[in-house]
């Protein structure tokens, strides 16, 4: 399930690995940071981040047999993130009920990165991840302030649709089937 570019690599990596929690911190730092700029205009309080990174971390829904981390590598360096995971209610895809469906979740290209394709290249392998689960349709939620991410997601094919969860943080909700 190895998918390449020029520069980019893209392969499934443990997600409790070093690499990992790395670029989980630094994600996690700037969607913090913006939402706390955003709506208190300051970063977010090193505590806090702290917790909530410690809170947030649900490496298990990312792992064999039911979900896949991802790492992206650019010029062979840890770069982005996106995990896949299945979901097993058929209330999260409304639109087709008793279909399989899968959920996208922290996709990130460190700042450095940005701008030399690994965005797509890494949607691109996690739709193929999210198929290789058996998954009809991909969901994802996102915050409007992350609108690189949104504008990823619309480029590629994703439609906005009514919530599918009851994320404290989603402003929009998307989905694509993955089958034509």
């Amino acid at each position: 399930m190895a998918a390449m570019t020029s520069t980019w690599t893209v392969s499934p990596e443990p997600s409790d690995s070093p690499a990992a929690l790395a670029l989980w911190r630094a994600y996690y730092t700037e969607v913090s940071d913006r939402w706390f700029q955003v709506h208190e205009g300051r970063d977010t309080p090193a505590d806090e981040l702290e917790r909530e990174v410690v809170a947030s971390n649900d490496h298990a829904v990312l792992t064999p047999p039911s979900g896949v981390l991802l790492l992206g590598r650019h010029g062979g360096e840890p770069a982005g993130t996106a995990g896949v995971r299945l979901l097993h209610d058929d209330s999260a895809a409304p639109e087709e009920p008793g279909e399989p469906a899968a959920e996208l979740k922290r996709v990130f290209v460190r700042e450095e990165a940005r701008g030399t394709g690994g965005g797509p290249v890494l949607l691109a392998a996690a739709e193929d991840a999210a198929r290789a689960l058996g998954a009809a349709t991909m969901l994802l939620d996102t915050r409007d302030d992350l609108a690189e991410a949104w504008s990823l997601y619309e480029r590629s094919g994703y439609e906005r649709t009514a919530p599918h969860n009851h994320s404290a943080y989603a402003e929009r909700w998307y989905r694509k089937r993955l089958w034509a």
